[in-house]
Order: structure tokens, then sequence, then C-alpha cells
């Protein structure tokens, strides 16, 4: 028998063994909640609960493999039949014995994203739109937008218009195309992965019969990060658990930060409401943080209104208090941290043990190429670097042509973003372009295109005879290139192709501002490539620094931790300010931020930015700096020797 007083905590053995009927387990950051969850499972398994009558659900497939092992390591043997995995694959299983019920055969296939995006295109094609046309999203986008809305419970035209941000005339025609889809679907037999969801969700509401038959079945069903559900993941659990009404679900409120994946927080806060005599269990024991970081976490989240009240308390000894830098600007906030990186390197921390975060990718652009001046390696997590990333590099082929006019690769990446431009009319037009040294003499030239491939090819021509005219000698010249580029048909592109557009025309405008800091062309390109170019073993060095945004950093840890661009407008993001929700999910995104430190805490900021618009501005601390009791946290000023200028670095403080 397994000892659970020895191995938990008081709050977790009573989770443990007191969680019978709906129970909401309010699991603070590095509270163990994982393990909780274990040994529930355990628990109800010595108690002589069949396996086949639990069901343990997360959010990842990695989660639910890691989550099955540690049950069987901790019973000694394999609890044959039991329930466990993600929504998707638990939905697939119930599926296969019921789709026939749908009009589905039960050996559908399911589709990936890209046969998703493919049928899609089909559909597109089918009524005729002019998806070709410069003001029509491409089919990735679409699927984008349908399988948002689908996971929102809304229709696809509402999100087109209210999420996404196209006119009316185009937004009307997405529940035509969703329509379409899902017929062409149905008669294919196969399943994208939302029906997985949409089609359990529709037995269980539905067919009584299968409803009746798994909320009998599941005795005991537990959920794993239950403030990341959405409405029907929540709806499905809530018709599962209708019949024995055991229903345990774990989660954190505080750190509810998906809302762009269609997450709802009001899921976890509405619990108690909707699973009539909800046992509320807190386990707030913290093994991760030293008492002064998780001091400062709580002072910031209390300032939340729509939360369940409690307050993490460590287990571990008092450290350092946390710091707050203000950095001259990005190239000072840069380089205190590679500085501090070096110091902490030479003390014999693995650089594995350090994270720089950040709200947006663009904000890690001058850390980047700052940690492949000192040859640090580094990995950014779940994403490209910064100056890697498609729409960054599509701008930046434009600077690399004015700079060497017989870039063959520049010039191809060009083309082929360009309607009617395929590989060998790119090669046809570069072989033309290869004569040449200027715009002026290609305008002049004969390149023999017609229809849409014509109409680019004067487009782009047209654009470069226009940016040649800006001179070079001017401050700002570079910044003024990307904004005329961006402006005359780039930005459209993005629209039309990325579905996170936004952020991209976002991180474009970051990046005239970075440039705008360089007088000469052939530097900053040279700087860029060197970031391209670094060799840190990205892929199989687990000896890096790591850079990620916050929403890919959730679920982990690292002794050090530094967190960037806390400055007002920045983070909160000025466009989140008037919405009193989007604050508070800002301020959760804070939240997870903080405690992903176990040792030590920087936060920094730059006291000026330079903007391409209105030149240098003066900044000042993030809201969720200022409203942190000052004694959680102290100023420090910044030794260190900033290596991109002459002069010693300067603190000034507001």
């Amino acid at each position: 028998m397994i000892d659970y007083i020895k191995l938990l905590n008081q709050e977790q053995h009573k989770v443990v063994t007191e969680a019978d009927g709906p129970a909401l387990v309010l699991a603070g950051a590095g509270s163990g909640k994982t393990r909780t969850l274990v040994f529930r499972v355990a628990y109800l398994i010595e108690k002589g609960v069949d396996p086949e009558n639990i069901l343990l659900v997360t959010f990842t497939n990695k989660a639910a493999k890691e989550m099955m092992d540690r049950v069987e390591r901790l019973l000694g043997f394999k609890p044959e039949h039991l329930w466990g995995g993600t929504f998707h694959r638990v939905g697939n299983l119930i599926l296969r014995k019921y789709a026939h019920k749908l009009g589905y055969n039960r050996n559908f296939s399911i589709l990936d994203q890209d046969d998703s995006v493919s049928l899609i295109k089909a559909v597109m094609a089918d009524l005729n739109l002019n998806v070709k046309g410069q003001n029509f999203p491409k089919a990735n986008i679409v699927h984008k937008i349908i399988s948002f809305s689908r996971n929102r419970y809304e229709d696809p035209k509402t999100v087109a218009e209210d999420v996404y941000g196209y006119p009316e005339f185009i937004a009307e025609q997405m529940d035509k195309i969703y329509n379409g889809y899902q017929e062409r679907k149905l008669k294919a037999n196969v399943m994208d992965f939302d029906d997985l969801l949409i089609n359990w969700l529709k037995l269980l509401t539905d067919f009584s019969e299968v409803k009746e038959r798994y909320s009998k079945q599941f005795k005991y069903i537990l959920v794993d990060e239950y403030q990341d559900t959405n409405f029907i993941q929540a709806e499905i659990i809530r018709y599962l658990s209708s019949f024995n009404n055991n229903l345990l679900v774990v989660g954190d409120d505080s750190q509810s930060i998906y809302s762009f994946r269609a997450a709802d927080v009001k899921n976890i806060l509405d619990f108690p409401k909707k699973h009539k005599d909800t046992k509320i269990f807190r386990i707030e024991r913290n093994y991760r943080s030293s008492p002064q970081i998780l001091s400062l976490a709580n002072s910031s989240i209390r300032n939340n209104v729509e939360q369940f009240d409690k307050v993490l308390f460590p287990d571990r000894p008092d450290n350092v208090l946390p710091t707050l830098i203000a950095a001259r600007d990005v190239h000072n906030q840069a380089n205190h941290i590679v500085k501090r990186i070096m110091e902490l390197y030479r003390e014999g921390k693995d650089y594995s043990t350090m994270a720089v975060l950040y709200r947006a990718n663009y904000q890690s652009a001058e850390v980047q190429l700052t940690l492949s001046k000192y040859n640090i390696p580094y990995v950014v997590r779940g994403g490209m670097r910064y100056f890697e990333q498609a729409h960054v590099k599509d701008v930046l082929s434009y600077l690399k042509v004015l700079s060497n006019f017989s870039d063959e690769i520049a010039w191809k990446r060009i083309l082929l973003m360009h309607e009617g431009i395929g590989e060998k009319k790119a090669d046809t037009i570069w072989k033309t372009v290869s004569h040449y040294s200027s715009v002026a003499e290609l305008i002049d030239s004969k390149i023999k295109l017609t229809g849409k491939a014509s109409e680019s090819w004067q487009k782009i021509a047209s654009t470069f005879f226009s940016i040649e005219k800006i001179n070079s000698s001017q401050k700002g010249f570079v910044s003024e290139v990307i904004e005329y580029v961006v402006e005359h048909g780039y930005e459209n592109h993005m629209k039309n192709t990325f579905d996170n557009y936004r952020d991209r025309l976002e991180d474009l405008q970051q990046l005239m501002n970075f440039t705008a800091l360089y007088d000469n062309l052939d530097q900053l390109l040279a700087d860029v490539l060197l970031s391209e170019t670094f060799d840190n073993k990205e892929s199989t060095d687990k000896k890096a620094v790591v850079l990620s945004t916050i929403h890919q950093a959730k679920g982990l840890e690292w002794a050090t931790v530094f967190i960037i661009g806390l400055k007002d407008g920045d983070f909160p993001h000025h466009k989140c300010m008037e919405n009193p929700k989007e604050i508070e999910e800002e301020r959760r995104l804070f939240y997870v931020a903080v405690t992903r430190a176990k040792d030590e805490l920087n936060m920094l900021y730059p006291i000026r930015t330079f903007s391409y618009k209105f030149g240098e501005m003066h900044n000042s601390p993030s809201m969720f700096i200022k409203e942190i009791d000052d004694t959680k946290y102290s100023v420090k000023s910044n030794k260190y020797q900033d290596q991109a200028y002459d002069e010693e670095d300067t603190i000034y403080y507001d």
C-alpha cells in the first residue's frame, strides 16, 4: 500500500483522499498538481475502483504519458483499461464506436492541418470565390477562422469580422465556405481535429444512450489544467459527469492566459455555480520559487478582481529580492542581460538554467544579436529566431537587393511572394535581372510576361523604383524603406497569408524602430547575418540560454529569469488598456512569467526607445511594476559598460 501521509503534504493528501463529488482544486504554480492527480488516480485504484471507470484528461500527449507512467510506477503495476489522454484522443476512441449515428463510417480518417487547408481550398474553388484577389484571405487563414469560431461556438462570419477584422463582404463568405467544408468532410468520411470534440459533444447531447453509457461508465473523472478549457471541452465534461457526479478539475485561474486559443477563464471561475455542492481545495505550498519571488507574485496577482482568493507560500529558505533594472535603451537592456549571464556562467551555472522571457517576439531581437556577438549559445523556444521569421526575411530581402542588386536569393524571395509568379517565372525574371545593375535599367527592359505575372512584376519594379529614390544618407533611411514596402503591398500580403498578421505587422513596425538606429545599411545587414548564421547548436545543445515568449514558457522553470520590455504600452499591451478583462489576462501573463523563476528574478525595461515616427520616447515602467509594493523588489543600477557605445551606462529613475 502507498503511504499517502508520508509522500504528500497536508493539502495534497486532503485532495487525494476526500475529493469525491464535484471538486475544484486550485493548484498554484509549482505546487505539485501533477503529483496530486497521479496520487488521486492511484488512491482510487487501491480503493477498488476499476481502472476502466476512471477518466483522466490532459491537454498534451506528453502530459498524458507522463501521468500514466507515474501512476504505473506508483502502483507497481500497469492499470489495464485506464482511460487517459488528451480530449482529442478520448473523443476519437468514442467516435470510433458511434460515428455512424452522425452519418460517418467508423473507419473515418482524421485530417491534419495541411489536409484541412487543402479541402477548404477546394471548397473555395467550387464557390468561384476570387481567392486570388488581393483582399480575400488564403485557405490557411480561412481554416484558422473556421477553427477558432467552432471552438468559441460562434459563427465564422462573426469571428472573421470581430476577431480578424475582415470587412462584411468577405466575412459573409465564411459561412458558405464552412457549410461546404462540412459537407465535403461528411461525404469523404473524414474529420478534422475540431470535429473530434464537436462531434463528441453532439453524440452526448443528441443521443441519450451514448450519454448514459459513458456518464455511467466514468465513475471518476479528473481534468488537468481546467483553466485552459474552451466552451466545448467544459460541456463535454459536464455531460460525462452528470450521472456519478465525481468530477475533479485541477487548475489555476491565475494562469489562464490562452483566450486567443478560445480558452475561457469563466469555466474555472464559474465551476462552483455550474456544479452544485462543489468542494474547493487549495494547494498553495510552492516548491519552486524563493519566498521573495512568491511575495512579488502574490502582490501582483491580488490586483485582479475576477479570481479565487489564494496566496502561494514558500517551501524554500529566503533568497535575494527580485530586481528592477531601468536600462537606458534596448541595447543597454540586452547588454545587461548578457553580462549577467556571463557572470553566472563563470560562477559555474549552466546556460540552460537561465531564460529570457518576453511578451512579444520582436522584444527579443536585440537580445538575440547581443548573445550572438558574445558567442553565447541560445535556443528560441517554440518558434524561430526573430530575424529568421518569414515576414521579417521578406522585408529584409528588399534591403538586401538595395545593398546588392545581384543577390539572387533575395530577388527570388521577393518574386515568389507575388501572385502569378512561380519558380519557373521567377527563374525567367532573374535571368533578365542579372544582366542589369539598377532598377532604372530594368524599367526600360522588356520582360515577356502576361496576366497576373506581368501585373506583379510591374508592382515590384515600381516599388524598387520608389525606394531607390529615398535619400540613403538621411537618418531613418532604412526605416522609411521598410515602411514603404509594408504600406505598398506587403501588409495586404500578410493579411491574406498569415493568421496572426496583426502580430507580424507589429513586428515590422518595431523593426522600423530598430533599424532607425542604424545609419549604415550594410552594417545592419551584417549584424542580422551574424544572428542568422551563428552556430549555437540550437536543435541539439541543451546547455543553452532559453529565449521564450511567456505563453511558451508556461509550465517550465529556470533558476534565473529575465523578463524584458516591462514598460507601459508593451506590457500590458496598449491595445488592452481599455478592456478590464484583457488587462486581467495580461496581469495573469505577468504572474506566469514571475513564477517561472526559482532563485533569481530580473525585471527590465528601457527608459528610452526610438520610434521611427515619433522620435525618442521616454518610458515608464509597466503598471504591473508600479502597482507592486516597492519593498518586494530592489532597484539596481546597471554597473555594466555598454558595448554598443563608448560612454558609461547611466541609469535614470522616475
